[in-house]
């Protein structure tokens, strides 16, 4: 199938920076749009940022101007850069990639298993 792997999180003070990588593997025929949200303690999961694969972005209104999402499509790899951290940007981070496999040519959702952030202020 497809895997999602997750990597860069870690603890920052407030006003740092951090670089999240989510590189994708499997049977993968393409990879549409590709994604970042978050989940703090006690919170429902939340959009950060999404990329097509035409390179359009969303971003939540929370983090637009200090989060950036990029993408390589030969390396099935998404980043987000996310600088002037804040303590409420403490969360568990997931990738997610909208894959059309190999063996059906079908649209599947995919997540990665995740990577804390945390802000201290």
């Amino acid at each position: 199938q497809v895997h999602l792997v997750e990597s860069g999180g870690g603890l920052v003070q407030a006003g740092g920076s951090l670089r999240l990588s989510c590189a994708a593997s499997g049977s993968i025929l393409t990879i549409n749009t590709m994604g970042w949200y978050r989940q703090a303690p006690g919170k429902q999961r939340e959009l950060v940022a999404t990329i097509t694969s035409g390179g359009s972005t969303n971003y939540a209104d929370s983090v637009t101007g200090r989060f950036t999402i990029s993408r390589d499509t030969a390396k099935n790899t998404v980043y987000l850069q996310m600088n002037s951290l804040k303590p409420e940007d403490t969360a568990v981070y997931y990738c997610k990639a909208r894959v059309v496999l190999y063996s059906d040519r079908r649209l599947y959702n995919y997540w990665g298993q995740g990577t804390q952030v945390t802000v201290s202020s």
